[in-house]
């Protein structure tokens, strides 16, 4: 049942992406259809007529559809079979409970997923607009006027590229939503001022290429319409219905015209369709087929092509009795007009994308300084926070005063854990010092009772001394023996006395409080002679091996709390014994080795090792894998403790069922 919810939900998604696409394109597509022809200015009485299919082989809505197919496919595709794909084989490998470098690799491809459609649907037809897809009237149109072309087609599909990104990205938050989990893998960034210029400015350009298309084609009808109505007026008047004239005078006639531009050129037709031209270049097969077929339906003006400017006016005359047709062909294109539309498209283009581009890296650092703010309380001290001013009105001036009061709140709770923190380590300090207390006891007791033995004993020399004073058998060889004796106790009790010391120096080390802690120097013999002490008694009733391995000079100086250090390395070498659950007759290394100007004191066990989850929370919070009798705490106060007093570290090696090496690192002058 789990697994078909997840299928459902892959599937819903993937519709829901698909019919906003779907729409979004549909609308555009039904915006273009029908003012395509009309701004590029397609010769009247060509589109969908049977003109265009004998000419071109297929119509305007046509040509249309497949192109609007043929684009919306290659995206279905596109979707279809790499991001979706994606996302299908993360929810067949457990969805949110997959593996957390799939998760991460499926969240980094819906960030930015969006853009690449948005880029692709920008891209892609501009491409499928230049090659033209094999189709003749398109092909014509990209060799003739294919910028006019390919900016209004990428135009439109900028605008649908806006509207799908939008609508996708809203669509993509359900599964972000759905895969979000704590995780330390790297994702991918990008700046929101960036994000902004990569959807705003494309917009921008789309929106002044389309005023700029629009206003020079409505320019060049009208300029188109003027030039038209001059030529029917001028041939009106040099051309009489009624009369019949001569090639000659035709000719001349044609010759006397007064032009508007030098490139516009006449044109005769005889009646056995032979044209004559004043360049000499002969008229195009377009052009002369609408003079035949729909040049009359439009009183006679003649198109030269299908977004081609340039057009022609002709008249029927007679010449010596038979039916010609006489014309003048000539372009229309507004150059000097398409300059200054040019030119303000370039100023008006820099100064929008600067103000642009300037709003939204302003905007972006506002929010930097947000972010920057909640780094600084991740990382900072709490007297080294600083609130940020405010200065905007607008959402994120409201978001930088709730930031403002957080901080406070936050700069308070800390203050409040740290007095919480000094008491927790210090009863943590005081629970493992009761737990030395029993191997405490009865590492004096051996002592003490060696002591009043050897108390006992130097009690009998001292009454045999005593009552051979007056004896005259004792001579002086006897009082030396009694004296030997004696002294041969004394330096046991001396010994013991010794060892008693050495384990109340070590207790009373531990017994200090953390605010009594003190940087001293000492040496590495007398580190490991105080962690045996303190550790002798749990090793002995666990029954498990310390093999101290000292590979340096026990006389190596170190300098600092000595007393914190015994106590990380004691937390280390019980946590070693009690990961063995009470199996007898095991061993645990201590090496001490130096590595570059680094001390390093590796506590190492062969027991069960660390759970993975163990592993990457070691260190970073206050986990156990003894359940209800641990608190974590240990290895925590450890770590802050070689980090803060000995600008040190602690790193570990771990392998479940192998065993567990800690490795105490300090460095050393």
């Amino acid at each position: 049942m789990q697994k078909k919810t997840k299928k459902s939900f892959h599937l819903y998604t993937y519709q829901k992406v698909i019919l906003s696409y779907f729409i979004s394109i549909t609308i555009c597509a039904w915006i273009l259809y029908p003012i395509m022809h009309r701004i590029l200015n397609y010769p009247p009485g060509t589109v969908d007529t049977q003109f265009q299919v004998e000419y071109g082989g297929l119509t305007y809505t046509q040509q249309f559809i497949i192109l609007y197919v043929v684009i919306t496919v290659l995206f279905l595709l596109y979707q279809r079979f790499v991001l979706f794909k994606k996302i299908a084989n993360l929810e067949r490998s457990g969805g949110v409970n997959s593996n957390l470098y799939s998760v991460t690799e499926i969240r980094n491809t819906l960030l930015t997923a969006p853009k690449k459609f948005y880029l692709l649907q920008i891209i892609i037809p501009f491409i499928a607009i230049t090659i033209g897809l094999g189709m003749p009237v398109v092909k014509h149109e990209v060799e003739s006027s294919g910028i006019t072309v390919a900016i209004l087609w990428v135009t439109v599909f900028t605008f649908n590229a806006t509207i799908s990104y939008v609508f996708s990205k809203n669509l993509f938050k359900s599964i972000l939503m759905k895969t979000f989990k704590e995780n330390k893998l790297d994702m991918k960034h990008s700046k929101l001022s960036n994000d902004m210029m990569l959807i705003l400015l494309p917009i921008l350009i789309a929106g002044l290429f389309f005023i700029a298309i629009v206003s020079y084609s409505r320019l060049v009808k009208a300029r188109g319409d003027d030039i038209y109505k001059y030529y029917k007026n001028e041939f009106s008047y040099v051309f009489d219905e009624n009369s019949s004239y001569t090639e000659d005078e035709l000719i001349n006639t044609l010759n006397s015209l007064e032009y508007i531009n030098d490139t516009d050129t006449y044109f005769v037709i005889d009646n056995d369709k032979n044209i004559t031209t004043s360049d000499g270049e002969p008229l195009t097969d377009f052009f002369t087929k609408y003079i035949y077929e729909l040049s009359d339906q439009f009183d006679g003006r003649v198109y030269e092509h299908y977004a081609v400017n340039t057009q022609g006016y002709v008249k029927h005359v007679t010449v010596n009795n038979s039916d010609y047709i006489v014309g003048i062909k000539f372009p229309i294109n507004a150059g000097s007009a398409l300059f200054y539309i040019v030119i303000s498209f370039i100023v008006l283009f820099g100064v929008i994308s600067f103000l642009l581009w300037y709003y939204s890296t302003s905007l972006s650092n506002q929010i930097k300084m947000i972010v920057n703010g909640l780094n600084d309380i991740n990382t900072k001290n709490n007297d080294e926070f600083k609130k940020i001013p405010i200065i905007s009105n607008d959402e994120l001036g409201e978001l930088t005063v709730e930031f403002n009061k957080i901080q406070d709140l936050t700069k308070h709770n800390i203050e409040k854990i740290h007095d919480s923190q000094e008491t927790l380590m210090e009863k943590e300090r005081l629970a493992s010092l009761g737990q030395l207390i029993g191997g405490i006891a009865h590492n004096l007791k051996t002592p003490i009772m060696s002591i009043s033995g050897a108390a006992e004993g130097l009690n009998d020399l001292i009454k045999e001394y005593d009552s051979s004073i007056d004896d005259p058998e004792v001579n002086s060889e006897d009082h030396h023996d009694i004296a030997k004796d004696m002294s041969s106790w004394v330096e046991k009790i001396k010994t013991h006395t010794e060892y008693m010391s050495d384990i109340i120096t070590a207790v009373k080390g531990q017994a200090v409080t953390l605010s009594n802690e003190q940087d001293i120097t000492f040496t590495v013999g007398e580190l490991l002679k105080r962690v045996n002490i303190l550790m002798k008694h749990e090793l002995k009733n666990a029954i498990i091996y310390l093999n101290i391995s000292m590979k340096v000079d026990e006389n190596l100086v170190l300098k600092g709390d000595v007393n914190s250090l015994v106590q990380v390395i004691n937390n280390m070498i019980s946590n070693s014994i009690q990961a063995y659950n009470g199996k007898p007759d095991q061993n645990i290394d201590l090496i001490v080795t130096k590595e570059n100007n680094n001390l390093l004191i590796s506590v190492k066990d062969y027991a069960t090792g660390l759970p993975q989850e163990a592993k990457d929370k070691l260190f970073k919070e206050m986990v156990t894998t003894k359940g209800k009798n641990g608190t974590g705490l240990g290895l925590y106060m450890s770590y802050s403790t070689i980090r803060a007093h000995f600008n040190g570290n602690i790193t570990f090696e771990s392998e479940e069922g192998k065993g567990t090496t800690f490795i105490i690192s300090l460095p050393i002058d």
